[in-house]
């Protein structure tokens, strides 16, 4: 395979964002080692995705971003910074990626957008519900009394 096959073939674009398998990624870094064009295609192309995530980018949340930064303050990662993925060790052994254990200490409970107008909706309609049987009870009552007066009317003698 050539190299504008091999570019073109879209391994490169999966091994920078880290969904290819295990095989093509030696491929691909044999491919690195071998052939300077599509070491050069792998920084232009680096370069245009973090161009494009930074320009796309959306801040955390003040919290989470404070929890990083204490965090880095604890551990040197800073001279991960520089490190690429195509960037083969001597040994020719593949450095996995550290991420960072975010711990959340969140007492709040979040709930999905359509539980509150839900929860809003079934609370209207037990007020609806508790006035009308309220309104039937009293209405029922007063029919019961109307009955017992008439009975006592028919029972009591005519004159």
């Amino acid at each position: 395979m050539n190299t504008k096959q091999f570019i073109e073939s879209g391994i490169l674009e999966a091994y920078l964002l880290g969904m290819s398998t295990d095989e093509e990624q030696h491929q691909v870094n044999q491919m690195v080692m071998s052939h300077s064009e599509i070491s050069e295609y792998l920084v232009r192309f680096e370069k245009n995705i973090q161009g494009y995530f930074l320009q796309n980018a959306v801040p955390p949340p003040s919290d989470v971003r404070q929890l990083i930064q204490l965090r880095n303050n604890k551990t040197d990662i800073t001279s991960k910074a520089n490190h690429t993925y195509y960037d083969m060790p001597k040994d020719n052994t593949v450095k996995k990626e550290q991420y960072l254990d975010i711990e959340v200490n969140d007492t709040y409970i979040k709930v999905h957008k359509w539980w509150r107008p839900a929860f809003v909706a079934v609370f209207i309609l037990s007020k609806i519900f508790l006035i009308a049987g309220l309104y039937y009870y009293f209405k029922a009552a007063s029919q019961e009394d109307e009955i017992q007066k008439l009975r006592t009317e028919i029972a009591a003698p005519k004159r």
